[in-house]
């Protein structure tokens, strides 16, 4: 067995979800799912097949975001496993609607930030051990720190004023 680490930047603005699924249909129910989720998010999803013709397959409403989700799946070549990258939403707004999809077996990670995925390839495939996402903690939050993130969290709208 190999070791492999995929580095994964993730663009400006977007935001991405990589998971592990089992069937086909699976592409076209995410697609729904997104729509479904937030209407007018963009993104793009593909999904590795790992049976058959092995084939990377790919659904979006974003041309851009679908190339780049069809190029990370191909990258990454782990059986079932997918990956959304996504703007105008947050995984936030569409993680229920995803896990819900019945296909969906788990999910690795839902971030902005630049991810690694660690792959392990034996002579049948590849598969996901796991993901680092982002970086090292460097301390422990302040009183300062405290209130900045209530104050973050309120600008942005997901909490409260007050």
């Amino acid at each position: 067995m190999n070791t492999i680490v995929v580095d994964v930047k993730v663009p400006d603005g977007c935001n991405v979800i990589l998971g592990q699924s089992h069937f086909i249909k699976t592409i076209e129910d995410l697609h729904e799912a997104m729509v479904n989720s937030v209407p007018n998010a963009k993104f793009g999803i593909a999904f590795c097949e790992s049976s058959g013709p092995c084939l990377v397959r790919s659904e979006g409403n974003d041309t851009e975001l679908r190339q780049r989700a069809s190029k990370t799946a191909l990258e990454l070549s782990a059986g079932h496993s997918f990956i959304i990258f996504m703007k105008d939403a947050y995984p936030i707004n569409v993680l229920d609607k995803v896990k819900s999809v019945p296909e969906v077996c788990s999910i690795y990670l839902a971030t902005a930030n630049p991810f690694q995925v660690i792959l392990a390839e034996t002579d049948q495939g590849r598969g996901v051990l796991g993901v680092v996402d982002g970086f090292a903690s460097k301390g422990i939050e302040t009183d300062k720190d405290v209130r900045e993130r209530k104050e973050f969290l309120r600008k942005i709208g997901y909490k409260l004023s007050g």
